[in-house]
């Protein structure tokens, strides 16, 4: 048996018309239905100022700014442990010297990316194994945009390169540089045997 169905007033006010110009068989009148009214909605809440109270005059604070990515020394950080622990270790302290460096400061990233291929892969055919990438920090400049603008476009591009073909197969891991030898403006480079 199917649910009978409330009709909404619009749908009554059509039935009541279409019933008034018919003719019923038996002579019984037909019951018109008795429109059903909605709900009454619940009150509202009184809304919400979307700005903090201020005064006139008043020094505005510019909201801190977030990055939603994880830094780079953190995602370089990241990166699975391939070589030995101890190496590593020494390694990320500034135990242990780089065997040759290059400097990429100033440079474009269509300059800089066939100077890092060239080097790499002539550190590794000499038998070298930890190298120092020097990209530098990156200029400050002013973020006016929606989009925020990360600094330091070489300091950001080398890590991937390092990672592709093909500079991908002669790297074994990569770190963020110790303090002497230029910190979070380069990179140690530890290299594959040949």
């Amino acid at each position: 048996m199917p649910r009978r169905r409330h009709l909404s007033p619009e749908e009554a006010d059509l039935w009541r018309t279409v019933a008034r110009t018919a003719r019923p068989l038996h002579g019984h009148p037909v019951p018109l239905p008795d429109p059903v009214l909605p709900p009454d909605p619940p009150p509202l809440a009184p809304a919400r100022p979307r700005l903090s109270p201020f005064l006139l005059g008043e020094k505005h604070h510019k909201p801190e700014r977030r990055d939603l990515a994880p830094s780079l020394p953190e995602l370089v950080g990241q990166a699975p442990l391939r070589m030995d622990a101890g190496t590593h270790s020494r390694m990320t302290r500034g135990k242990l010297a780089p065997e040759a460096r290059i400097d990429l400061h100033g440079m474009t990233l269509a300059e800089a990316h066939p100077e890092l291929i060239r080097f790499i892969l002539n550190a590794q055919s000499q038998g070298l194994r930890l190298v120092l990438v020097i990209t530098g920090k990156g200029k400050r400049r002013d973020d006016t945009g929606p989009i925020p603008q990360r600094m330091g476009a070489l300091r950001h591009q080398v890590p991937h390169w390092l990672h592709l073909p093909p500079l991908g197969p002669a790297v074994l891991q990569i770190s963020e540089a110790h303090l002497k030898h230029g910190g979070g403006g380069a990179y140690y480079v530890y290299l594959r045997r040949r």
